[in-house]
């Protein structure tokens, strides 16, 4: 589907004067004060802060409304003696949030075990069926880390059991809060703390700190200790990575080099990137999928086995079975993504008046189908809601596009499920077989009604317009400094316009698009991820627009700067 190029607003003369002032203070090309001004990064110190994410940064734990009640809980199961379990969910976030916690309160005495639910057994969150073992195995005290905001039932039968949960979470509540002893979350209506888009694991370290600030352990060591899985699941979570979780993934990233904990460097090792300075793209392509087919393919405790892991050889051993899971996520992937595609071509003969493309099938494997919807919102271009049915029960992913609020449309439909959860983007529910007819057709008048189809055509936000010639080291070396790349920190895209391709283009890999272009003299190397399609259109000395990124290309002991194409439209 042809993208719509979205240019950045006109400036205003005092606009251009404040960026010129900002480029001779900074002493950095125009592009980049220009970049940080729109930003809305105008003082220095602003600008320093964003450029140099500091420790300093982050806010005061307790500044959530329930900090205390839960650090005063859990210091008491502490010096009590009283078993802790942590109660995660199975993704990156969930995993890495109970690494953290477990291994925290281990190290200062605390009676601690883990409890990851498994996706085929348990479903997602807090789950009725392992309430039973938790109670046998003497757990007094539960804290939920990435899930139990909505798990009205779940959490009165822990209550009913005799036993305690603080809830840790960061997913949208629904009106009706559970009864926990504490409920930390920075999207609780009323909630004072100031920065709301915390990941899962974001909100476990926080709570971590406020206990060891409680017990007087807030040395550099202990602020830092975990540093590299709140990094780690921060970006795998596809939060903003703006405020806190800057500062996270910028200074977890920096500690991951000192390969700390095992069962990462493991991780790093089997998927090729011991030799490269790890960023971001790395996490969410390289180790992010590997530590989720753990819980997709298996059990997600296998992944927390590894991360907890402190001997060298069981680390290499974990890591080399969540690298087979991997392999069968994948093959997973490939085969329910081209069965998707059939269904959705039959099932909708005139997509383009679809407002949201729901598709189900007995033969799915749960643990692929949010993926799956991902890349199949990502091709048609309007929310997709995928449900992998056994026995009549179905287990349900949601991805959406275009700004549209998911969860809000879940939510306006749920008596048609039993169970839902989430966020704007990306959501879980389950449905019985006999309401799907009527959930489909609820939603879909619910979507058409909040998102008009006009508005849902992809859009390409453009930062600046530049010529090949502004292209250097320079410029480039700037750039890397607003790294970590993420949600509402991209990578800056540029628009070159009126640019000749120089020689023949061709494809590599798995339908990549390499081509060459050239303007003014100067030439630029391209690579199209998934751009492939666009071979048969180019022919040598052509005029093309592009629209595209800037990265360093290494090769061996060969560096050159390389544009990472998202677009190309034909000059006028």
């Amino acid at each position: 589907m042809e993208k719509e190029w979205k240019m950045p607003p006109e400036l205003s003369e005092e606009d251009k004067q404040k960026i010129k002032d900002i480029s001779v203070s900074l002493k950095c090309p125009k592009i980049v004060a220009e970049l940080l001004y729109r930003k809305g990064l105008i003082t220095i110190e602003e600008i320093d802060a964003f450029l140099h994410p500091r420790l300093d940064g982050l806010f005061d734990p307790f500044l959530f409304p329930d900090m205390e009640k839960a650090v005063q809980r859990i210091i008491r199961a502490i010096d009590k003696g009283e078993k802790i379990t942590i109660y995660g969910d199975y993704d990156v976030d969930g995993t890495t949030a109970t690494t953290l916690l477990y291994l925290g309160l281990n190290r200062i005495g605390a009676n601690i075990d883990y409890y990851i639910p498994h996706r085929m057994i348990d479903g997602y969150g807090l789950s009725l069926s392992s309430l039973d073992q938790l109670k046998e195995n003497g757990t007094a005290l539960i804290i939920s880390v990435d899930c139990g905001v909505n798990a009205l039932e779940e959490i009165e039968a822990i209550n009913k059991r005799g036993m305690e949960i603080i809830i840790t979470d960061h997913h949208n509540p629904k009106e009706e809060l559970p009864e926990a002893v504490a409920i930390i979350n920075p999207k609780l209506p009323g909630c004072t703390y100031p920065f709301p888009y915390l990941a899962g694991v974001g909100v476990a370290y926080k709570l971590l700190i406020a206990i060891y600030q409680a017990r007087g352990l807030e040395s550099l060591e202990n602020t830092l200790k975990y540093m590299d899985l709140v990094a780690v699941g921060t970006i795998a979570d596809i939060v903003p990575l703006i405020g806190e979780n800057r500062i996270f993934a910028h200074i977890g990233l920096q500690h991951l080099k000192e390969k700390k904990n095992l069962g990462l460097n493991a991780l790093v090792q089997i998927a090729g990137l011991k030799s490269k300075v790890l960023d971001s793209s790395d996490i969410v392509f390289g180790l992010a999928p590997r530590i989720n087919a753990a819980g997709r393919m298996g059990s997600a405790s296998l992944a927390v086995e590894l991360l907890i892991s402190r001997d060298i050889e069981q680390s290499k051993e974990l890591a080399e079975s969540i690298e087979r899971l991997n392999s069968l996520r994948q093959q997973e992937d490939q085969k329910t993504f081209q069965e998707a595609c059939e269904i959705i071509e039959k099932k909708y003969s005139k997509l383009e008046t679809v407002p949201c493309i729901v598709v189900s099938s007995d033969d799915w494997h749960p643990g692929v189908i949010g993926i799956v919807a991902s890349k199949l919102a990502e091709k048609y271009y309007r929310p997709v809601l995928m449900i992998s049915f056994k026995e009549g029960w179905g287990c349900g992913s949601g991805r959406s596009v275009a700004d549209f609020d998911l969860f809000n449309a879940l939510k306006a439909v749920e008596h048609n499920l039993p169970s839902y959860g989430g966020h704007k983007y990306a959501v879980g529910f389950t449905i019985l077989q006999e309401y799907l007819d009527r959930f489909e057709n609820e939603l879909s008048r619910y979507i058409a009604d909040h998102l008009q189809l006009e508005q849902i055509k992809p859009s390409l936000e453009i930062d600046h317009e530049i010529e090949l010639y502004d292209i250097s080291e320079f410029l480039l070396d700037w750039i890397e400094q607003f790294a970590p790349f993420g949600p509402e920190n991209s990578r800056p895209v540029m628009l070159t316009r009126n640019v000749t391709i120089a020689g023949y283009p061709y494809t590599v890999g798995r339908n990549h698009l390499k081509l060459k272009v050239v303007k003014d003299g100067v030439q630029l190397d391209l690579i199209g991820y998934n751009l492939g399609d666009y071979l048969p259109l180019l022919k040598k000395n052509m005029e093309i627009d592009i629209v595209y990124t800037l990265e360093y290309n290494r090769f061996g002991d060969k560096i050159n700067i390389q544009g990472k194409l998202k677009d190309i439209h034909w000059s006028k």
